[in-house]
């Protein structure tokens, strides 16, 4: 008989259950994706403060993010703000460069992106936005096929067809 009452091969069976669970420092694995979202699905709704972004998003505007979408030139992206993290900012991806995205503001006049702060490390990148929800819905991420489909031959010469799908071309990273 074991010291508790039950039998020795049923205190064998434990012990061995207790070996078997522990998990030394060579076992552990990555750390799981912290989601900003805290939901099951790796989407969430975001409200503009600021007006960073305009003419594409006005302050008040709610967008839908996607939490670790892969990231294409011209994507808006939600991001942490490099020099303070506890603010999450929205900004257009433009290219990626050696430091991690170079991100600036649609409205040229607001200068507090890439060209202040630098290229924007890749963990720093939450997600990508899809769509605004209000005012007016406007899909923002169009998929690569339908971007190529769009600034090809003969529907790029339909004047704002492009840009009403969500596709921006010709950022200059040096504006």
């Amino acid at each position: 008989m074991a010291p508790d009452g039950g039998t020795d091969q049923e205190a064998e069976r434990m012990a061995a259950k207790r070996r078997d669970s522990d998990v030394g420092p060579e076992d552990v694995g990555p750390e799981p994706v912290e989601r900003v979202g805290g939901g099951l699905l790796p989407f969430g709704l975001m409200t503009v403060a600021g007006p960073s972004m305009v003419p594409t998003l006005r302050g008040g505007d709610q967008l839908v993010v996607r939490y670790g979408a892969r990231v294409r030139p011209g994507a808006v992206v939600l991001v942490r703000h490099p020099l303070r993290q506890d603010l999450l900012v929205v900004k257009r991806a433009t290219e990626r460069r050696t430091g991690g995205w170079w991100l600036l503001s649609d409205n040229q006049f607001v200068e507090s992106d890439s060209r202040e702060y630098g290229a924007v490390p890749e963990d720093l990148v939450l997600g990508r936005v899809l769509f605004r929800v209000r005012p007016s819905p406007v899909w923002l991420a169009p998929a690569g096929w339908l971007e190529r489909l769009l600034c090809g031959w003969p529907l790029a010469r339909v004047p704002g067809l492009a840009a009403r799908f969500g596709v921006f071309r010709g950022l200059s990273p040096e504006l």
